[in-house]
């Protein structure tokens, strides 16, 4: 007989372990069901070991160019890439191992397989050994995540043409690199093989780096980027890459002129797509539409009744933090508590390379787009004693708010903590915050965060420091 639960959660990682921890607070019995470590390509792959990448760079980068300012003097300073690469799996490794305390912790069953639905409350799942069991389950969520997108142009062999998978793996530093798209992907390891010695180029298709950030910031971090000796093709298509003894042989097309680059390695970072393949829904007829699944994102209910998914399946914004509030929210909305929905106009997006980029709500292009006359608000970080005395003065905060009615719309950062930061404009903006209230709620000095109260005060030309 098989066994029954309320919930069966398909896929550990911030969505799904988030989901399954919650359902387990509000007395749901529960299993997760993941092949892999649980944490997803988040904890394994993507946010956090990328960010321990990114600290050995930053660390290394501050003294080699910034040891003089703050009177220390290096010798000899080297790195060993094998040990920061070490160090970066480790991390993965434990943090993966905490999250299945947490999973035992909170009496969930954790089933370590591959799971597809064989009807709208049964699961099968399939062990590497070959053995197969299934679950009963009044509720299933999907939360099966997603994987890089490939074009045919840019055949990923994994090797000479990586994902970020193998850029936090290589064996050994490349010499060159080129970035295929400028996401915050592409961003994050462009900046982190420039710091340690790589060629690298960028390569984007729209006219910005960090296409979705205001404009003011992706033309600062690219001047920040171009200081670096990076090389930045925007407004570029990729025509082909062609895979060479040597090297990659990349063609590129900008305004019609065709150009060949050259490097030891190409990291394909265009986007991601949907692990919707493989897991029961087609036979089921749950809805689909571009490599995602349907939902109803008020409790991200499927077509299918006792079906429900969550995450980077159900299609943008691909963050983790999106999965997490998607699957408490969901599982709150099956208990049939009265929950506060997601908001998506409300998300925080945080680049993490130096300087750091962090927002949220809309730019000032999309803000006017929608037909609201705006008061701006900037405030340099040239300008914060804070921002100077620990050697970051690089950046600016920019605070968007609409003129009739003084309501926060976008905030945008780059600079030192900028993603530390943006949780403070999260909450102003949810709270519907005026430039006033910003200006009134005193900030303790000396502190970077100072630097949001000039900018609000800036917007109604009463900034102190400017």
């Amino acid at each position: 007989m098989s066994k029954h639960f309320d919930i069966a959660v398909l896929g550990g990682g911030p969505g799904g372990y988030v989901a399954a921890i919650r359902a387990s607070q509000l007395g749901f019995k529960t299993v997760v069901i993941d092949k892999d470590n649980l944490g997803g390509v988040c904890l394994n792959w993507g946010c956090i070991p990328t960010k321990s990448l990114l600290k050995n760079a930053e660390h290394y980068d501050n003294l080699k160019n910034n040891s003089e300012e703050f009177g220390l003097k290096v010798e000899g300073l080297s790195f060993d890439f094998n040990k920061i690469i070490k160090r970066s799996r480790g991390i993965a490794e434990r943090i993966s191992k905490n999250v299945e305390l947490l999973i035992k912790k909170n009496k969930i069953e954790r089933i370590k397989g591959f799971g597809k639905l064989i009807s709208n409350n049964k699961v099968e799942v399939s062990f590497e050994n070959g053995n197969k069991e299934e679950i009963t389950a009044e509720n299933i969520i999907v939360a099966t995540g997603a994987r890089p997108r490939f074009l045919p142009n840019i055949p990923v062999d994994r090797k000479s043409i990586i994902t970020s998978s193998e850029a936090m793996t290589l064996e050994k530093l490349p010499k060159s690199l080129i970035v295929v798209g400028a996401g915050a992907i592409g961003v994050e390891f462009a900046y982190f093989y420039s710091v340690l010695g790589t060629k690298v180029t960028i390569i984007e298709m729209l006219d910005q780096i960090l296409p979705i950030e205001d404009k003011e910031v992706s033309e600062t971090l690219e001047k920040s980027f171009k200081k670096r000796g990076i090389e930045i093709f925007t407004g570029t298509k990729v025509v082909k890459a062609e895979i060479e003894k040597e090297d990659v042989k990349v063609t590129i097309d900008k305004n019609g002129e065709i150009k060949e680059l050259r490097a030891e390695k190409v990291l394909n970072a265009i986007g991601v797509v949907g692990n919707i393949e493989n897991i029961g829904i087609e036979e089921l007829g749950v809805e689909t539409y571009k490599n995602s699944i349907v939902v109803d994102r008020e409790n991200y209910s499927t077509n299918v009744k006792g079906i429900y998914a969550i995450g980077d399946v159900i299609g943008a914004p691909w963050l983790a933090h999106v999965a997490s509030s998607e699957g408490i929210t969901c599982v709150e909305k099956i208990k049939g508590l009265h929950t506060t929905k997601v908001d998506y106009e409300n998300i925080p997006g945080c680049t993490y390379c130096q300087p750091q980029v962090a927002s949220i709500g809309l730019t000032e292009q999309k803000a006017k787009e929608k037909g609201y006359d705006l008061k701006i608000g900037k405030f340099p970080f040239m300008a914060s004693g804070k921002a100077f005395a620990i050697g970051e003065r690089d950046g600016f905060v920019k605070l968007i708010f609409d003129a009739k009615y003084g309501e926060l719309l976008g905030a945008h950062i780059i600079g030192s903590e900028a993603t530390e930061m943006i949780a403070e404009l999260g909450l102003a903006k949810a709270l519907e915050a005026t430039p006033e209230a910003i200006i009134k709620t005193m900030h303790a000095h000396p502190t970077l965060s100072e630097s949001i109260m000039e900018a609000a005060a800036n917007a109604l030309s009463e900034s102190i420091h400017i």
